[in-house]
């Protein structure tokens, strides 16, 4: 998939007065095609160039970065998080609130503490793609809410995902947190399948 550039970035002053007006294109976007809901805790964005211009310029927004060296690290930052050859790229949100969090008993954690790659999947059809946690650091896993999953898709994968009758969906089977998604939508699979294609082919 093509890198973000500094050509493809809005000034501070023109991103922060249509601020808004991106905020709600991105969530009719996420809900539309990106935002997969798995059981009352985890939700999944599946990223892509757009999604990811739209983090950027938040990060740059709020630190008031507009210097093009200290940009351009960010590019290459974010620009890590874009899908690859035969990959699905998302972020993993979790929401515990501090009143679930204090009620642990001493010495317990959350099940997404100790949560493995393995035991989030994509499934289409009898097929499950196990995915891998990119990010682990114990800053996230204390509060619970900012992981990086990536999700391998062989060609055969691919193939099933594009095949309409196989229902897709994501899962989790974890010991403690057992739940799947609503199945994907048209909308949502057709996006899916574009990532794949445009880094197949930029490969």
């Amino acid at each position: 998939m093509r890198p973000l550039t500094l050509d493809d970035l809005l000034s501070l002053k023109e991103y922060s007065e249509r601020r808004v007006e991106f905020y709600d294109a991105l969530q009719r976007y996420l809900d539309h095609f990106r935002r997969v809901r798995v059981g009352p805790q985890l939700t999944l964005l599946f990223e892509n160039r757009q999604t990811l211009w739209y983090r950027l310029h938040e990060v740059l927004r709020i630190a008031r970065l507009s210097e093009p060296a200290m940009v351009q690290r960010e590019l290459d930052l974010y620009n890590r998080l874009l899908p690859s050859t035969d990959r699905l790229q998302a972020a993993m949100l979790v929401s515990t609130s501090s009143e679930e969090i204090m009620a642990k008993p001493e010495g317990t954690t959350s099940w997404w503490s100790s949560l493995h790659g393995e035991e989030l999947r994509l499934c289409v059809g009898t097929q499950a793609y196990p995915c891998i946690l990119v990010t682990c650091r114990p800053e996230d896993r204390c509060i619970g809410t900012s992981f990086w999953i990536q999700v391998p898709m062989p060609e055969e994968g691919q193939r099933l995902l594009a095949r309409r009758r196989q229902p897709a969906f994501m899962e989790v089977i974890h010991p403690e947190y057992r739940h799947s998604s609503l199945p994907f939508t048209e909308d949502m699979r057709e996006s899916l399948l574009a990532d794949l294609e445009m880094t197949n082919q930029a490969a």
